[in-house]
């Protein structure tokens, strides 16, 4: 499951978040429903949540250029925006802020995905 799947209103324009609740009921449908599970993104609060359920956490850390490259190649998120160039409109601003992942202090931070990391204790492991 990617979480940006279900963690933004689908159709609204600018993209719009949804309320954490609602993300939390899809994500505990998928685990109920798939005996075997992958759950893909940077939300604390839903990779909290599924963590619940984990048998292992695998933290992906390849640094900022990496995760910056990999914004400027992303497929376009139709369930964010409503065409590419809508989608490209917002990247300068994407690339600030993945610049700035080490130096926040949000949901989206380094160091809250470190915590939430750290403080897993099954089977886990870092990939940089």
């Amino acid at each position: 499951m990617d979480l940006d799947s279900i963690a933004w209103e689908m159709g609204s324009n600018p993209p719009k978040g949804r309320a954490s609740t609602l993300s939390q009921l899809e994500i505990d449908k998928f685990v109920e429903g798939n005996e075997n599970w992958i759950i893909e993104g940077c939300y604390s609060d839903l990779l909290r949540h599924a963590m619940v359920s984990a048998t292992k956490v695998i933290f992906l850390n390849p640094g900022i250029n990496v995760c910056i490259e990999n914004a400027r190649s992303r497929p376009w998120e139709s369930h964010k925006y409503d065409s590419p160039e809508a989608q490209n409109a917002n990247l300068d601003m994407l690339i600030s802020w993945i610049r700035q992942y080490d130096q926040r202090e949000d949901e989206f931070s380094l160091v809250t995905h470190r915590n939430l990391f750290d403080s897993f204790s099954g089977d886990k492991c870092e990939y940089d």
